[in-house]
């Protein structure tokens, strides 16, 4: 009977291992690596050339009695909903980790001020908010991006604002002039051929009150990110112009997770458990934005549990690159921001991406 087993284990293995080669995708390929090594047996490394998959399925496991963190967010911020999810669907336990959040409901500033000072263990935030203060050399680290899709750039109907060149000579109203959204439609901006400088007024309001800023006609669009703009287009008076995703920028990140140095530096299997879960989750987001959805409403998401999950499935939380994937968007992101000034042009995007970017799953 002993001898039966075996032979089926080793039928079973043979039948893992030509399915993996048979099929095209490398999704198969990963499910079949591990229907062959579940059962002893071994193959050549089928994902050399997808170092996400490849990152994903390699490092060690977080051992002993669960490590305690600390994870900065902004819990009316819905592109964080990662978090919520990996703590109530029991991603952070499965990864061995006893989460908290620390919630900063103001500018994302405050979240890496939170972790470089060692409040916080890691945080959710974005990008384009994150890297001119990453210039001036905290000891903190992004890990891998989490998501994009969440900044839009909304138009005046009565203004008949519909695209980026109708914008020229106009007026922005945005929340401030750090914001991730004026620093990306900047960006896009210059890439039309319009200086986002010079032919561009950018008009400072409270967050709340950039569509009465359009309405009254003080400004001609607004560029910020949702929930609000997403609820406000549901208003009906403003266009869609543009999003993080339009163009060129449809796999651009905009929100990343960034981990205190020190941490990586002294537990980096902690560190590792920590990204693992976020990107998990992400997964869980991409996969189910209603459950989702109804999950971040508890942590009180602005919107309704139905407008939370368009949301969601409008964003890309599928897209969680991290390694070499994330320092070349990383990478772009600091090339393009010295286009437009906002980060130092004496600076080297590449070496600014291999300096602030790190790979803890490999």
């Amino acid at each position: 009977m002993a001898e039966l087993a075996q032979r089926r284990l080793s039928r079973r293995a043979a039948l893992a291992f030509a399915g993996a080669f048979g099929a095209t995708a490398p999704f198969a390929m990963i499910s079949a690596a591990r229907a062959l090594t579940a059962w002893g047996g071994s193959l050549p490394d089928p994902l050399r050339e997808f170092p996400l998959c490849r990152a994903a399925m390699t490092g060690q496991g977080l051992s002993g009695p669960q490590r305690a963190l600390t994870l900065a967010w902004n819990a009316t911020s819905v592109c964080t909903a990662a978090a919520p999810v990996a703590k109530e669907r029991g991603v952070f336990a499965k990864h061995n980790l006893d989460v908290d959040f620390i919630n900063f409901g103001g500018s994302t500033e405050q979240l890496l001020e939170a972790i470089a000072t060692g409040k916080a263990d890691a945080g959710i935030g974005m990008a384009l908010r994150w890297l001119k203060p990453l210039e001036q050399g905290f000891d903190v680290r992004i890990s891998a991006g989490v998501h994009g899709g969440c900044i839009r750039l909304l138009g005046s109907k009565s203004a008949r604002i519909t695209t980026l060149e109708s914008l020229s000579g106009k007026s922005i109203a945005i929340s401030d002039q750090a914001s991730p959204a004026k620093n990306f439609f900047s960006i896009m901006l210059a890439k039309g051929g319009i200086d986002p400088i010079k032919d561009v007024d950018w008009r400072q309001y409270p967050a709340d009150l950039l569509p009465l800023a359009v309405e009254k006609g003080e400004a001609h669009a607004l560029a910020d990110n949702d929930p609000r703009t997403y609820l406000w287009l549901k208003g009906g008076k403003l266009n869609e112009v543009a999003t993080n995703l339009s163009g060129a920028f449809a796999d651009r990140i905009c929100c990343v997770l960034a981990i205190r140095g020190s941490l990586i530096r002294d537990e980096r299997a902690a560190a590792s458990a920590l990204t693992r879960s976020v990107l998990e989750a992400g997964d869980l987001v991409a996969g189910d934005p209603a459950d989702a959805a109804a999950v971040y409403s508890g942590y009180g998401g602005k919107g309704s549990v139905q407008d939370l999950a368009a949301m969601l499935a409008s964003h890309t939380h599928h897209n969680h690159p991290v390694g070499a994937a994330l320092k070349e968007q990383i990478s772009l992101y600091a090339d393009e921001l010295r286009q437009v000034s906002v980060i130092k042009r004496s600076s080297d995007p590449a070496k600014f991406a291999e300096r602030i970017c790190v790979d803890v799953l490999s």
